[in-house]
């Protein structure tokens, strides 16, 4: 296949196809060969990401069978081996067939695209507690990266805030491994909490069951101060309060805020200063 984004490259023309070229825009280069069965996985979803990126890179394709000297320059050894070229040099690379996340991860590290813009507008919303506008930032992302974990986290956030804890549910359900698995998984019992509070809004006479409770209809309300206040005084006088489940409320408030808020830094401070 080939297009605008897309050239087959070979020893007479690889310094002006992708050297010379990089100094305007990425190259990624797939040394490949037609008896490689990755290759054959590895190739045409390249050239997929290559037609959706619209010029963020060009993919340059070319056979080592018949380009040797290529193969030999670079140090080819196991192919499928990508080199991505910025600016004339080897900026990255990997050997194998990547999976279609990691891969988008290898491209995105090159050159942002309008859909990594989503994922940062999206993420910017979060950090301003804009969640419905937020929310529709992850979903437009989604659309075009789905499972991506980032985004999925940050719907997440999104949902949790808002109150809508089945639509929560599912997305911890189908979260995948990752390393947001774990900012993910902080909040399950916030939203276990919440769901229970919101089907069961009854009010107990025992004075810190009444305070648990209140701090959870005032995170329903979105007044995440009071909610936190609310937490911290349970925790002062009983750290361990319902088995530790306060506690891990509170984190995973923390989690849906984002670790890097303004407003969790001081809670966590005062959190820590309590437990320890």
């Amino acid at each position: 296949m080939t297009s605008d984004h897309i050239v087959r490259v070979t020893e007479l023309d690889f310094e002006y196809q992708v050297i010379e070229y990089s100094r305007q825009s990425p190259v990624v280069v797939d040394f490949w060969a037609e008896w490689c069965t990755p290759c054959k996985t590895l190739g045409p979803l390249l050239e997929r990401l290559a037609e959706e990126g619209r010029g963020v890179f060009r993919l340059a394709t070319v056979d080592v069978d018949a380009n040797p000297n290529l193969a030999l320059r670079f140090g080819i050894r196991s192919i499928p081996a990508v080199k991505a070229f910025r600016d004339g040099e080897v900026a990255s690379e990997f050997v194998g067939a990547l999976p279609e996340p990691r891969l988008r991860e290898f491209l995105r590290a090159l050159a942002p695209s309008q859909t990594d813009l989503l994922l940062e507008k999206g993420q910017s919303q979060v950090a301003a507690q804009n969640w419905a506008e937020a929310e529709k930032s992850f979903h437009q992302f989604l659309e075009k990266t789905p499972a991506f974990p980032p985004a999925l986290l940050g719907l997440l956030r999104c949902q949790v805030m808002q109150g809508r804890l089945d639509e929560a549910a599912r997305t911890l359900a189908g979260f995948p491994p990752s390393k947001d698995f774990i900012a993910a998984e902080a909040m399950r019992p916030l939203v276990e909490a919440l769901g229970r509070t919101k089907s069961s809004p009854l009010l107990s006479e025992n004075p810190l069951e009444a305070a648990f409770q209140n701090a959870l209809r005032l995170v329903l309300h979105g007044n995440l101060p009071a909610a936190m206040d609310g937490l911290l005084d349970i925790l002062r006088q009983d750290k361990q309060y319902r088995g530790g489940e306060a506690r891990r409320v509170l984190l995973g408030l923390f989690s849906a805020l984002g670790e890097e808020s303004e407003l969790v830094r001081p809670y966590r401070a005062e959190l820590a200063m309590i437990l320890f």
